[in-house]
């Protein structure tokens, strides 16, 4: 009776923190239910702390004559000045055109036979006086006698084709100190229930800059990039909380 009682309160401490769980996620959801996702706040990125912050230290640009309407002005309304994002805090728009298409094929095949006879002709003389004794057709010289065969045949196709062409404006969060531009950039596009999101972060050369102020995806180092979304559509694809514990939970 107390085995039984022991096991039944494990069970009821083991089963309480999933159900916890379970209930918190299930009241997360009802928090959505007849309502359109939430935007993030600009102000709550890293994008909106680097225009505000601007780093302690601006190197000195190049000399520039004293002169208020000269076309060489080093302002930010000056036509000759160089746009392209290079400090913390400035813009640059990241163009995103991935168009990749991977097909991997495997054929691999086995095959093994083997055969084995054992028999005692000679020991001593014992075959030839216990040969009379065994059954009739029965020897010695064929003690035992062992054949095994083998085969294995298989095969693999991959097939994955990934597309996505878009656009978005990263922040420059940091030079490092080899002249490097780390940046990170969001969008956020919300359709009817559907919220859809796309994040962008990595390091830039400043070189890799084109004079539109445009990098591309594959010239960014250590490229994060993120395209998803959540509502109602994402919600519905996703399998219920109690079917992923089953997954994992459950051995079949």
């Amino acid at each position: 009776m107390r085995s039984r009682m022991s096991r039944t309160l494990c069970l009821a401490y083991t089963g309480l923190p999933l159900i916890a769980l379970m209930a918190i996620a299930g009241c997360e959801r009802a928090a959505n239910v007849g309502r359109t996702p939430d935007l993030t706040a600009p102000k709550e990125s890293a994008d909106y702390a680097a225009m505000t912050n601007p780093p302690l230290f601006i190197p000195p640009g190049p000399a520039t004559p004293d002169a208020g309407a000269s076309l060489w002005a080093g302002s930010q309304n000056s036509l000759v000045r160089d746009r392209r994002a290079s400090a913390r805090g400035d813009i640059v728009t990241v163009v995103i055109q991935i168009d990749d298409r991977a097909e991997m094929q495997n054929t691999s095949g086995r095959s093994r036979s083997a055969s084995d006879n054992v028999g005692i002709d000679a020991l001593a003389g014992l075959p030839q006086r216990l040969d009379p004794m065994l059954p009739e057709g029965a020897s010695l010289a064929d003690l035992a006698s062992a054949k095994a065969q083998s085969s294995y045949k298989g095969s693999g196709n991959i097939s994955r084709r990934d597309k996505l062409t878009v656009r978005v404006a990263a922040t420059v969060l940091e030079t490092l100190p080899n002249g490097v531009l780390r940046i990170e950039g969001s969008q956020e596009v919300r359709v009817n229930y559907e919220l859809r999101e796309l994040t962008v972060g990595g390091f830039v050369r400043p070189q890799d800059i084109d004079r539109h102020n445009e990098v591309a995806y594959d010239r960014i180092a250590g490229a994060r990039i993120s395209y998803g979304g959540r509502g109602q559509i994402t919600d519905v694809q996703q399998p219920r909380y109690g079917q992923q514990v089953a997954d994992i939970v459950l051995p079949w």
